[in-house]
């Protein structure tokens, strides 16, 4: 591979104008890709499965080569954002930049007044404290938790530290972005408009 006549590394970076030629011939930039999926349960958040369980990336029968951006668990369903777009994915996925991730959530019991501030203020994990969220009840059973982290099975483990385990868990909206009508397994292109918003958060 060369860049601009010179040979090309790993770390190379390549912008728009580069001329990038593999074996001598020339390779277009790919255009860059936004999809919203509305991921099903039962589904793996990767591109491939060593247990050749379905993955979101075999959902999207897209042009473009698109992964996701971060993870839902297997028995999760709602929201997951998949795109080709790097530098975007890596800022949208970093804690640091505190996206917000919005999830419906079913739970045993019924949460008390007190568990629900609780999981607004924060609550004490094995790798630290919660940040503040927002937090309300949306039936007996059922809360809303709008996060700004993403550790590795947040909610669930914030729902059994307040003494409610999760019985089904949903993502409702990523960055701002709903699902609207999309059914599960379907998937759609974001709009422009949406794009923009996702660069600006």
């Amino acid at each position: 591979m060369t860049v601009n006549g010179e040979p090309g590394q790993l770390n190379s970076f390549v912008d728009g104008d580069a001329r990038v030629e593999v074996d001598g011939t020339p390779v277009a930039p790919q255009q860059l890709a936004y999809v919203l999926l509305h991921k099903p349960a039962g589904v793996v958040t990767t591109a491939r499965d060593p247990q050749g369980r379905p993955t979101v990336v075999e959902l999207v029968e897209h042009a473009s080569r698109v992964v996701p951006v971060g993870r839902l668990d297997a028995d999760t369903t709602g929201a997951l954002l998949l795109t080709n777009d790097g530098e975007l994915a890596h800022r949208l996925a970093h804690p640091r930049y505190g996206v917000e991730k919005t999830y419906v959530v079913d739970v045993e019991g019924e949460p008390s007044d007190e568990a629900i501030r609780a999981l607004a203020e924060g609550v004490e994990l094995d790798d630290g404290a919660t940040a503040p969220a927002k937090a309300r009840r949306l039936a007996p059973s059922r809360v809303e938790l709008v996060l700004h982290e993403g550790r590795k099975h947040q909610v669930k483990r914030m729902l059994v530290v307040v003494g409610h385990p999760v019985v089904r868990l949903h993502r409702s909206a990523y960055a701002g972005i709903g699902l609207a009508d999309l059914a599960p397994g379907s998937w759609r292109e974001l709009s422009q408009m949406e794009i923009e918003a996702l660069h600006k958060a």
